[in-house]
């Protein structure tokens, strides 16, 4: 499992022992060729026999064995890998370190307490630094452009601190060398790359975030009442015109003196520079990606060029949609509404990193509403759907109760040319999930199919005007007139299929008055509840016309999506 990356000449081995080696990475044995130019990131398998590019780095996840690395070092060196991760503390025996050599795979180890996840994000985001196209000079105040995590090293030297720099939601987006100097705090920052809740909290309470963002100068903060905060800090945002982009945090002894606050005012504009550059090139990656997945899932003339380029020619693939609960209904030109597309396109991000985690070269784009991920799906199809419903289901687990999303799975695409029919099974398994107020979190199209079915129903009757008829609109009628509950007391006796004891124990009433009801039932409708056509009449206006389950104020309304044309620049 690998994320390619486009090996710019700033991702070397060094490069990466330089920023993350205080914190996250120690060198081992071997690393004599840290000047290499790295390729990707690499989950090692035993069981995958998946090819990966040369030059990669392989986290060696469960291996600690020593005759384990040194097989797992000279199978690498076979396959040109550069550096191999394991686990520390981990003791390097001379057989290792000659592994290590004569392999020429360098071999690391991640400090305890981070997670893999962690070291994962980390690298992929030094290997793919600035590598956001050619829209801009590829250099910035001499700096290479949107390398953030050299210009972190650039301000440390200047401030003669370790420094991060965050965005306005206290997540570290890069990092100097030299953490060691700082604090637990720190460290605990940056392993989670975001500044810990407590932290937050307690600079929001001491006023710093408000004299922060209101002020151009930078902020010098004593330490927290907290043991793991014994250092100072200076802060200064980063703004670009009124807009605050994010915040540098230098971790200090002292106040700056003159000459070092004003190169941090001036290292704040050049900071700025490359986030723009960063968010710029982002957004232009993103309307790509939208493009190319939109237009595969779409299935019209330009659907073999966008899954050509999205490098799933001939593989078979499955379609996830994940939603947002409530998420439809906000006008986007409210404070609300802005919040609600961030989400959605934060959750979008944070299911292209899980997915590519689990499985190269899947494709995620958020289109409208709805954050669809191309899933390839190599090997046997018979249990694709079964892997899919785990893909989805262990990263709704992850995200928590943080993430209130839902996630539909259409059926298997055997080519590209199935990508359309799975696409709209997805679509309908989410609307359902959305409709059912959180009952599920995952579905597959032919879970739902039978809700999904009255879901259309539904829609057909809104669209021609039908309204409630028979016994069930004059139970309607009645209930509005005389605030009872002769409709919910027959839709429970329904659902449970004519059982009065589960019936009663639904409404919270006893058999005798549930029974005493369902005769009211019986007499103000004027139905037979013994015949089984009047009993179906009725659950079917009950499911179409009456609020209930199959709610369809939360669902998702499709996008549509327009034709890809290809780039003739």
């Amino acid at each position: 499992m690998l994320t390619p990356t486009s090996g710019k000449p700033h991702t070397s081995l060094a490069r990466v022992l330089e920023d993350l080696g205080d914190v996250l990475l120690e060198s081992i044995a071997g690393g004599g060729g840290t000047r290499r130019q790295l390729s990707g990131v690499v989950i090692h398998d035993p069981l995958d026999e998946a090819q990966f590019p040369a030059q990669a780095v392989v986290l060696g996840v469960g291996f600690h064995e020593p005759d384990d690395v040194v097989r797992l070092l000279y199978e690498l060196g076979r396959k040109g890998a550069a550096a191999l991760v394991v686990r520390s503390p981990f003791t390097a025996t001379v057989e290792i370190r000659r592994a290590a050599d004569e392999s020429g795979v360098a071999l690391l180890g991640l400090t305890r307490g981070a997670s893999w996840a962690q070291v994962a994000a980390m690298l992929r985001t030094l290997l793919v630094e600035g590598d956001i196209g050619d829209i801009s000079p590829q250099t910035l105040g001499g700096m290479p452009s949107g390398d953030l995590f050299a210009l972190a090293n650039a301000v440390a030297a200047l401030l003669d601190a370790p420094v991060t720099i965050e965005d306005r939601s206290s997540r570290v987006l890069a990092f100097s060398g030299r953490q060691d100097e700082a604090d637990q705090s720190r460290v605990e920052t940056i392993l989670g790359r975001q500044v810990p809740e407590r932290f937050t909290l307690g600079l929001a309470r001491n006023g710093v975030f408000e004299r922060l963002h209101r002020g151009h100068a930078p902020v010098y903060v004593d330490p927290l009442h907290d043991e793991t905060m014994t250092v100072p800090r200076v802060a200064l945002a980063v703004r670009a015109g009124d807009e605050i982009l994010g915040s540098i945090w230098a971790a200090v002894p002292g106040p700056l003196s003159k000459e070092r606050t004003q190169a941090l005012i001036d290292a704040g504009k050049l900071v700025a520079l490359h986030m723009l550059r960063l968010r710029a090139g982002a957004d232009v990656e993103r309307r790509l990606r939208a493009d190319l997945v939109s237009t595969a899932l779409e299935g019209g003339a330009g659907a073999p060029e966008a899954i050509a380029r999205l490098g799933l020619v001939g593989q078979p693939a499955i379609v996830l949609a994940l939603g947002l609960f409530g998420g439809s209904d906000a006008d986007p030109s409210t404070e609300d509404g802005l919040r609600r597309v961030a989400d959605r396109q934060r959750v979008a991000d944070a299911l292209a990193m899980h997915l590519s985690a689990v499985q190269a070269r899947s494709a995620v784009a958020l289109v409208g509403d709805v954050a669809y991920g191309i899933v390839p799906m190599p090997g046997g199809q018979a249990d694709c759907q079964e892997r899919s419903i785990r893909v989805a289901s262990t990263f709704l687990e992850r995200t928590g109760q943080r993430v209130d999303a839902a996630i539909g799975i259409g059926p298997p695409a055997l080519d590209g040319s199935g990508l359309s029919r799975s696409r709209d099974g997805a679509d309908r398994a989410l609307r359902v999930l959305l409709a059912n107020e959180g009952a599920r979190r995952v579905a597959t199209a032919e879970d739902v199919h039978v809700d999904a079915l009255m879901l259309d129903l539904a829609d057909l009757a809104a669209a021609r005007g039908d309204v409630a008829t028979g016994p069930v609109a004059r139970l309607l009628d009645y209930d509005a007139r005389h605030q009872s509950q002769l409709v919910h007391t027959l839709s429970c006796w329904l659902d449970a299929f004519g059982d009065v004891a589960a019936a009663s124990a639904a409404t919270y009433v006893h058999p005798n008055t549930f029974r005493y009801r369902l005769r009211r039932v019986a007499e103000v409708g004027e139905i037979n509840l013994d015949d089984p056509g009047e009993r179906f009449a009725a659950m079917l206006q009950l499911r179409l016309h009456t609020p209930g389950t199959m709610s369809r104020s939360r669902t998702p309304q499709r996008v549509n999506i327009r034709p890809h044309r290809p780039n003739t620049t």
